[in-house]
């Protein structure tokens, strides 16, 4: 069951006061005080069961808190097909499901121009929060827009080519018309200024946060996940999509050239549904010298993921480009340590919890393996260390940052 736009009767409400004459940068540290309910729309298209991966993640964590702890407002869900009811999070979420679905550009441009400017009318809404990049060009409703990153402009080669002619026709568009952006990295702040000429009052660094579910695992229970997936070996982890820019090719000549160094029984086990281009990656698996040592999950559920983590020896994550790097945050949780790019993101992420090499260089990459690999007290002092990174990263933080954002956009309440 779903409601439709014409379908869903709302509740009274005192009519907010005009907008005052915009400020360019709100101050966030001087939010207003409500006497009324704020009415907040928020993009959730990227809420797909069995589906989130990053922006989907990054919508359920932070909607799940700023929902569920603001109880006296009314938030209204924007979906583009039918939901899946563990998504409405509180009483106070009215899920409203706006067709058709935009997978494609041209009906990007219909869902956000078109389609979701009515329904912000509709429903007299505050302040509209997108999570995914875009927002809307036809409405005068103050919006707060997330850009995660911008990879689009650094490997345009990994895009469909309507999709890259959309991102780069609209996003400068997009920055240009949002009341406030956040982003979840210093990099990625940068990177959104040098692009795009932002004023870097603008952008709020939110951050990201491991999930809850991501947690230490007993010794036994790191067994049993490895007789399950390994027949009780220990293993690499690769947890994401299979795209080009996960660079998994060079992942699997760099497990190759471990292997022949190591002469061990360690696996490789990749967890993350098939996403695009993935011809090359599929070609080289079936050849591949270390196939029996490579175990390809493709998508698991957010139990097995956990546990899969929890009980790798390290995670590697050889991207080339990365907003954030979750995966990353999400093994320290765990007390697992972390092998990973040099690149974009994973250094700040990382800090001195994790090991780093050239994605583009798969003997650098096959090096950091061995290291971590061979030196114990390297492994444990890396664990040691990822337990302190972990705290600078919560949901919690990026939900009050967010909501933070969102008052200080919100006009005041007769």
């Amino acid at each position: 069951m779903f409601v439709k736009p014409s379908d869903y009767s709302l509740p009274s409400f005192q009519k907010a006061t005009p907008f005052p004459p915009p400020k360019p940068y709100p101050n966030l540290n001087a939010a207003p005080t409500f006497t009324a309910i704020m009415r907040i729309a928020i993009n959730t298209r990227c809420l797909l069961p069995n589906q989130l991966e990053g922006y989907g993640n990054f919508t359920a964590e932070t909607m799940r808190l700023v929902t569920q702890q603001h109880p006296e407002h009314q938030f209204f869900f924007l979906f583009d097909r039918p939901y899946n009811d563990q998504f409405v999070f509180s009483k106070n979420v009215t899920p409203i499901v706006i067709g058709p679905p935009a997978r494609h550009a041209i009906l990007f441009k219909w869902w956000y121009d078109v389609r979701v400017p009515a329904v912000l009318r509709k429903i007299k809404a505050d302040v509209f929060v997108s999570p995914d990049g875009f927002c809307s060009l036809a409405t005068k409703v103050p919006q707060v827009l997330i850009v995660h990153d911008l990879a689009f402009i650094h490997y345009p080669a990994f895009i469909k080519k309507s999709h890259l002619f959309f991102y780069k026709r609209y996003t400068p568009k997009y920055i240009g018309k949002a009341s406030l952006i956040a982003t979840v990295s210093q990099f990625s702040k940068q990177d959104i200024i040098e692009q795009y000429k932002t004023t870097p009052e603008k952008i709020l660094v939110i951050g990201c946060g491991a999930r809850q579910i991501f947690q230490p695992a007993s010794w036994q229970q790191k067994e049993a996940t490895k007789e399950k997936y390994t027949a009780g070996k220990e293993y690499f982890l690769y947890s994401g999509s299979i795209h080009p820019r996960k660079n998994l090719v060079n992942l699997l000549k760099a497990f190759s050239l471990f292997k022949k160094r190591q002469q061990s029984n360690m696996q490789l086990v990749l967890c993350g549904r098939m996403a695009w281009q993935t011809n090359d990656f599929e070609e080289k698996l079936t050849s591949y010298k270390y196939r029996d040592d490579v175990k390809l999950l493709g998508f698991v559920a957010d139990e097995e993921l956990a546990a899969l983590t929890a009980a790798a020896y390290a995670l590697v994550l050889p991207s080339l480009w990365e907003g954030f790097g979750m995966p990353i945050i999400e093994a320290m949780q765990c007390g697992v340590p972390a092998v990973t790019s040099n690149t974009s993101s994973m250094p700040e992420v990382g800090g001195d919890a994790a090991l780093y090499y050239d994605p583009n260089n798969p003997d650098d990459i096959a090096t950091q393996m061995k290291l971590i690999y061979k030196d114990e007290n390297l492994r444990n002092q890396l664990i040691a260390n990822g337990a302190v990174q972990v705290q600078k990263y919560n949901w919690q933080k990026t939900a009050d940052a967010l909501w933070e954002m969102i008052l200080s956009l919100a006009p005041q309440k007769l």
